[in-house]
């Protein structure tokens, strides 16, 4: 059985709340306009009658697209600065209540979270450079890759170059390799 991937909808969802509103006052206008031609009314009171009942009927479904709109491109600029690392734009609700309100409410939560988690982050790694600083022995910190990621000055020194020199080359380049397989399988070797 092959799956079908539902085809995108060419009609937006601010467009799909402009087309229900107009089909919900769609009704009402036309029976209005059509009363207005059955009735005993002169032709000036009908036109300016039934264009001012279709303006009115049109422009609060425009009201209503604006409405849904302009809340959501909020939501997603917000939700983009998050993605980008900017925590400090805020959504503005007037009520957890209801849907919109509430999905306000749970971004500025969540951009909460990351602040608080980036910053723990910075005050982990402020805290773990210091102390490394402070440690007589050579530190040196691999990645997956075998490149060197973090070195502390007694690194430097064993190896007689500046950190900028050191950082990003590979175990074999700096001629740790030896050193660090023998860590990586547990062995501990005596320095």
């Amino acid at each position: 059985m092959v799956s079908r991937r539902p085809r995108p909808s060419r009609v937006t969802h601010d467009q799909r709340a402009f087309l229900m509103a107009l089909a919900g006052g769609l009704p009402a206008v036309i029976a209005t306009i059509v009363l207005l031609w059955i009735g005993d009314f002169s032709p000036k009171v009908r036109w300016t009658f039934a264009t001012l009942v279709v303006g009115v009927w049109l422009g609060f479904a425009g009201a209503l697209r604006e409405r849904v709109i302009h809340p959501l491109q909020t939501l997603s600029n917000m939700l983009a600065a998050l993605r980008e690392g900017d925590f400090t734009i805020r959504g503005r609700s007037t009520s957890r209540e209801d849907p919109l309100g509430l999905a306000f409410f749970e971004a500025n939560t969540l951009s909460e979270t990351l602040r608080q988690q980036r910053l723990g982050a910075l005050e982990a790694s402020a805290l773990l450079l210091r102390v490394m600083e402070e440690i007589d022995a050579a530190v040196f910190a691999f990645d997956s890759t075998r490149a060197l990621r973090l070195v502390n000055r007694a690194g430097e020194k064993l190896l007689g170059r500046p950190v900028e020199h050191l950082l990003g080359r590979d175990a074999a380049t700096l001629g740790l390799d030896e050193a660090l397989g023998s860590a990586e399988s547990g062995e501990a070797e005596p320095s």
